[in-house]
C-alpha cells in the first residue's frame, strides 16, 4: 500500500519520502538508543530527587534543629563558650543534639550542610582555630541570601585577620560590602567602613580614601556609619574638605 502511494505522488515528493526511509534506516537504532538514554535518565532523575535526595533533606533539617537551635541563642545572648560550641560541633546525645561535624559528614550537599559550614566555621572562629573557621567559611554558599552571605565574608576576612593574611582578608572584607544592593544601606556602609578601617591599619591608604569617599558620597545619612567618623578618617588619611 505504501508502495502504491508512493508512486501517486509527484517525483519531488517521492524523492524526499525515499530520503527520511534511507534516514531511518541509517539511525534508526541510534535514535532508539538515544530516546531509550533519555528516558532512563529522566527516570533515574526523578527517583534520585523523590527517594533519596528529599527524604536525605528532611532528615538532615530534622537532625540539625537541636544544634541550631543552641547555636542562634549563643550567637544572639549568651555568647562562645567552649561548653556550647562543643555541643554544637560534636553533639550531645543526653540533650538530642546531632553535632554540626557530623551533619557535614552525613548529609554533604543540602542546605542544612550548607548552613552547618557558616556555624562551624563561626565557632571554629571563636576557638581560634583560624584554618578550620576559613576552610568552612569559604564552603558556605550564600545562595542569594545577601545579608548572610555578608556576615560569612565579614567573618573569614576575621580568620584571615588573625592569620595576618592581609590580602585576603581586606579581599572579603570588601567582598561582605559588594555582595549587598544598595538597598542594603545600613549593612553595606557598616561592611565599608569595616574595609576602609582595615585598609587604614594595612597602610592601603589609597584604598582607604577611596572607601570613605564612597561613604560620603553614597551612603551620607546613613548609619551605623557617621559622616562625622568618615571624616575624621579622611583627615587622618591626609583628605579635607572632601
Amino acid at each position: 500500500m505504501a508502495e502504491k502511494i508512493e508512486q501517486q505522488l509527484p517525483e519531488e515528493a517521492a524523492a524526499i519520502v525515499a530520503k527520511a526511509k534511507g534516514f531511518w534506516a541509517k539511525f534508526s537504532k541510534r535514535i532508539i538508543l538515544i530516546g531509550s538514554t533519555v528516558i532512563v535518565l529522566g527516570t533515574a532523575w526523578f527517583a534520585y530527587k523523590y527517594f533519596y535526595k528529599l527524604p536525605k533533606n528532611e532528615k538532615a533539617e530534622q537532625q540539625i534543629f537541636p544544634a541550631e537551635k543552641l547555636f542562634d541563642v549563643m550567637s544572639s545572648s549568651t555568647g562562645f563558650n567552649k561548653d556550647s560550641i562543643n555541643f554544637v560541633l560534636n553533639g550531645d546525645k543526653a540533650q538530642n543534639i546531632t553535632g554540626l561535624l557530623k551533619i557535614l559528614d552525613n548529609f554533604s550537599g543540602t542546605p542544612a550542610a550548607n548552613r552547618a559550614s557558616l556555624m562551624v566555621g563561626t565557632c571554629y572562629l571563636n576557638l581560634k582555630d583560624f584554618d578550620k573557621a576559613i576552610k568552612h567559611l569559604k564552603a558556605f554558599d550564600g545562595e542569594g541570601a545577601d545579608q548572610i552571605a555578608a556576615k560569612a565574608y565579614k567573618l573569614l576576612g576575621d580568620a584571615y585577620a588573625e592569620k595576618k593574611n592581609t590580602s585576603d582578608a581586606f579581599s572579603s572584607y570588601k567582598k561582605a560590602a559588594n555582595v549587598l544592593s544598595d538597598k542594603d544601606e545600613a549593612q553595606k556602609a557598616y561592611h565599608l567602613w569595616v574595609a576602609a578601617n582595615y585598609a587604614d591599619y594595612i597602610g592601603n591608604t589609597k584604598e582607604a580614601i577611596e572607601i570613605c569617599k564612597d561613604l560620603k558620597t553614597n551612603f551620607p545619612l546613613t548609619n551605623p556609619v557617621s559622616s562625622f567618623e568618615v571624616d575624621k578618617l579622611l583627615a587622618k588619611l591626609g583628605v579635607v574638605n572632601f
